[in-house]
């Protein structure tokens, strides 16, 4: 609570009950690892335009290939012509040094 408080300011009025709010939002309690998906999704189009940014040569051509692919093949074969890996933490950390880099812009703001 402390933490919305500090983040949404005076634009927000907390009513009572407000705490628990969070509890009538039923995939969160009903569909476990739901939102697992959305986390998974971020980082791999974090970590594909780390090497779109890295200047993967024929980077396109195999973005649209990866596309046309649609849900026919495994992650881990889609990813294998922009030499990514998801169960190598590598992958990861490339998906989060992009993040990081935005929380990065955001406090050079505050300064």
């Amino acid at each position: 609570m402390s933490i919305q408080a500090e983040s949404l300011g005076d634009a927000f009025e907390f009513m009572p009950g407000y705490e628990t709010f969070w509890t009538y939002i039923p995939h969160f309690v009903h569909s476990p690892f739901y939102v697992y998906a959305y986390a998974f999704g971020d980082g791999l189009v974090n970590a594909l335009y780390a090497a779109y940014e890295d200047g993967l040569p024929d980077f396109q051509a195999k973005y649209f290939a990866m596309l046309s692919a649609g849900g026919a093949q495994h992650h881990k074969e889609l990813l294998a012509p922009f030499g990514l890996d998801a169960s190598d933490p590598a992958f990861w950390d490339k998906g989060l040094a992009m993040i990081e880099g935005f929380i990065d812009e955001l406090e050079a703001m505050e300064a």
